[in-house]
């Protein structure tokens, strides 16, 4: 039966017959707190159709801030910018490849080489877009799709994926333009598969910025970690914590670390930074008052936290964020 079911799932997108399954998109107030218009973008695909592939070649990208229901899987084939993703901003060039979930909002910023009188490149490479049911029922059901399941997870906050990391990735995205009917659900799959196992890739959004916390199946963990979530804007005391959990410190320490893959501090720190990029987007405190807000407790410990995280200083944060 069960043989059955994932055939059927799978056929269903291959041979583009349908069932319909309602596809509902968020409409998120993005904009109040990033002060800038942003598109809810409507993409021609659906059950029927349910991957949209092309290549890109422009003079610069000039897309503005905007968000789908449908996953998105960028290849850059030639350019080098800065790339937007919620309240993350990251340098790209040629050969990296981004997944940006559903509802994210994104924008891609071209160096201002491309576009100028001088310009002697494009900016080219491909765009896949697939619906955020696709193979919904195999993703959840089947342990063989695990791995790709949690990757569409994480991809709620964005994940970039190096030139170092992605050459493979990027042959198969440069192929994928040429598969159609069942070869391309079949190479999506191979696509997806590639990326789920990627050692190096990067996740772009904060924590705070995805405010659906993921949990980790492990009721004891995450007691804490909603507990952490509620209140790392004020001063955290480890035994507090590891009191929690029935632990002295140095056990909880060790604890935490092989559950969340992060130390205790490091995790404070990435929900205050990124709780920090959003009042700099508002723009409505200065940057000391963000820093006191955040939980911080001196505008120096601040600005070097932000700046290990972030590759940015707060003002230069805030100046990217509102060009």
């Amino acid at each position: 039966m069960d043989i059955c079911r994932i055939y059927a799932d799978f056929c269903m997108y291959a041979v583009a017959f349908l069932l319909s399954f309602p596809i509902f998109v968020c409409e998120l107030s993005f904009a109040e707190y990033m002060r800038r218009p942003i598109i809810n973008e409507k993409l021609p695909i659906s059950e029927s159709n349910p991957i949209k592939a092309r290549y890109y070649d422009y003079d610069r990208f000039t897309y503005p801030w905007h968000f789908h229901s449908q996953y998105e899987i960028i290849y850059v084939k030639e350019s080098h910018g800065l790339c937007f993703v919620g309240d993350c901003i990251e340098k790209f060039s040629a050969g990296d490849v981004i997944l940006f979930g559903t509802n994210l909002p994104h924008y891609m910023r071209s160096n201002d080489i491309y576009g100028s009188e001088n310009a002697t490149s494009r900016v080219q490479g491909t765009i896949i877009q697939f619906e955020q049911n696709f193979m919904q029922y195999s993703f959840d059901y089947y342990p063989q799709f695990l791995q790709i399941k949690m990757l569409l997870e994480e991809s709620k906050r964005g994940i970039i994926f190096p030139k170092q990391d992605a050459t493979r990735v990027g042959e198969l995205l440069s192929g994928f333009l040429l598969l159609s009917g069942f070869h391309q659900i079949s190479g999506l799959l191979d696509l997806l598969q590639e990326l789920a196992v990627s050692p190096q890739r990067k996740t772009l959004a904060s924590l705070h910025y995805y405010e659906k916390f993921p949990t980790l199946g492990n009721k004891r963990i995450d007691k804490i970690i909603s507990f952490i979530n509620n209140n790392y804007t004020r001063n955290l005391k480890l035994n507090e914590i590891a009191g929690m959990a029935s632990m002295n410190s140095s056990a909880f320490c060790r604890y935490f670390k092989e559950n969340t893959g992060k130390t205790l501090l490091q995790y404070v720190m990435e929900m205050r930074v990124g709780y920090a990029c959003k009042l700099l987007a508002l723009g409505e405190m200065d940057i000391s008052q963000i820093a006191v807000e955040c939980g911080f407790d001196s505008i120096t410990h601040f600005n070097r936290t932000f700046k290990q995280l972030v590759n940015l200083t707060p003002t230069q944060y805030r100046s990217n964020i509102m060009k």
